[in-house]
């Protein structure tokens, strides 16, 4: 009764949203497992995480004793949903020797998004949500990922569907011997940079094969950095039609606000669910004249604290940060016209 009224709950909320999954099946699961395969038979990390009801998890305490099941999952992504009545399954039949945790990504969601989710389709698993540590710990790429970590504290497989592989994993992990001793936890996420701290020196890869730094190599200009996801404007038109709205107005108004020479702008897209021909793709179809960079380990949003797109960072010629601006309102060409005025 349970999964029948689950999924008649998927059905008639994003019913719309179902052939955009159809065409992302075979590269998400191409995407997953091309970006944990090197992860294979690794040791897990060892993480102490707390669930949204404030319950500990010490990933150390499991490994070597029980199997870990971990699914990234987003309360936007179409795909999580059609997969969360086998994820609820699994859970409610896991036994004593499989942990199962939800781990939402944290990106593009809130706390109030992630409890009113739960709240709307009844699921009972531990969540946790991502404060970046475990995204660049598995290789995060695409929602939902799968990872199914061994009895013995080895990481047994990653992927995107739910088909044989995975069930065959979960048995496995379940059958593994117990005799890995877990490594210490691997420590608090590192602080984010904030206004104040100067950014990274590196220089970025645009899709169009030029080099880009995050501030004025020549130490004058202030620089905006834009930080988006080409998917935004048309995955989310449906089920997140306000977050659609304005990832597409910041491209409109950056382009626009980009014609004025007295700051440099470049574009850093998230990786997830996103490679360089997207973004590239996505430059050409709107014509952004904006250098766009592609995250796709996700460790420049991590630097930052980014958890939201459209977000706006202002870098002044010294390449200290000025200013953070996470939304986009009508006043926006003014709020940039004055950070960016006080941060020459």
């Amino acid at each position: 009764m349970f999964r029948r009224s689950l999924i008649a709950a998927y059905l008639l909320l994003f019913v719309y949203a179902a052939p955009i999954v159809a065409q992302a099946d075979t590269t998400g699961q191409q995407m997953a497992q091309a970006a944990g395969a090197p992860l294979i038979g690794t040791p897990a990390p060892a993480f102490r995480l707390k669930t949204i009801d404030g319950t500990p998890i010490d990933l150390a305490a499991l490994y070597g004793h029980k199997a870990v099941y971990l699914k990234f999952w987003a309360t936007w992504c179409v795909p999580c949903r059609e997969q969360m009545p086998h994820f609820e399954d699994t859970y409610e039949n896991a036994g004593n020797d499989l942990v199962v945790i939800a781990v939402n990504t944290g990106f593009n969601d809130s706390l109030a998004d992630v409890k009113g989710y739960r709240r709307a389709v009844g699921i009972k698993m531990p969540i946790v949500i991502d404060d970046g540590r475990l995204a660049k710990a598995f290789r995060l790429r695409v929602t939902p990922q799968h990872v199914v970590i061994g009895r013995d504290g080895r990481i047994l497989y990653v992927g995107h569907l739910v088909d044989d592989k995975l069930e065959t994993a979960l048995r496995t992990a379940r059958t593994e011997s117990p005799i890995r001793v877990a490594e210490a936890d691997a420590g608090p996420a590192p602080p984010a940079l904030g206004v104040g701290a100067s950014v990274p020196r590196a220089m970025l890869k645009t899709t169009d094969g030029r080099a880009v730094a995050l501030s004025d190599p020549d130490g004058i200009r202030p620089t905006v950095i834009w930080f988006l996801s080409p998917w935004c404007e048309s995955y989310l038109a449906k089920s997140r039609s306000k977050r659609a709205a304005a990832c597409q107005a910041a491209r409109e108004q950056a382009e626009h606000l980009s014609k004025d020479e007295h700051a440099r702008w470049v574009g850093i897209a998230s990786g997830l669910w996103a490679t360089t021909e997207d973004l590239d793709t996505y430059r050409k179809d709107n014509q952004v004249g904006i250098p766009l960079s592609l995250d796709e380990n996700g460790e420049i949003f991590r630097s930052f604290g980014v958890t939201n797109v459209p977000t706006l960072m202002i870098v002044d010629g010294k390449g200290r940060i000025t200013k953070r601006i996470d939304r986009v309102t009508p006043e926006l060409r003014k709020r940039l016209t004055t950070a960016v005025a006080s941060a020459k």
